[in-house]
């Protein structure tokens, strides 16, 4: 079933030019780039986009290390795209990842971990809706 997930390559790793690598990776996997928009984040879109942890300890850390330099975010579409998409990121913590994935590589620690993969349907519906607004979710 083809869906769409959202994707952002993380300061981190866009300050290791690792772009084209992790594009790469997605395109080998079957997941088609849809949209795609380099962007530096505010600390007002950090804070909107990850609401959900605002009452975890890693918030404020997180959303300091979004606004730190630019990402890029992307839209994939493909076959089971949200499942793929978080195989390919690998564990969230890059020495617990597997090899070959893009946390393994371009990964530095739990918090610097180059990726960020939509978790199910309705989390990457509202992702790609809170970067992509005017985009068609249908199909």
């Amino acid at each position: 079933m083809s869906e769409r997930t959202l994707a952002i390559i993380k300061p981190d790793a866009v300050k290791k030019q690792a772009i084209g690598d992790i594009i790469a990776r997605y395109e080998k996997a079957g997941l088609k780039p849809v949209a795609l928009r380099m962007m530096q984040f505010s600390k007002s879109t950090a804070q909107g986009f990850y609401a959900v942890h605002k009452a975890r300890p890693f918030f404020d850390s997180l959303c300091t290390f979004m606004v730190s330099g630019p990402v890029v975010v992307l839209v994939l579409q493909g076959d089971n795209a949200i499942k793929k998409n978080r195989e390919l990121m690998g564990a969230t913590d890059p020495a617990k990842a597997e090899p070959g994935t893009i946390r393994k590589a371009h990964g530095t620690n739990i918090e610097f971990n180059a990726v960020h993969g939509s978790d199910s349907p309705e989390t990457a519906k509202f992702e790609i809706a809170y970067f992509f607004p005017e985009m068609d979710l249908v199909g």
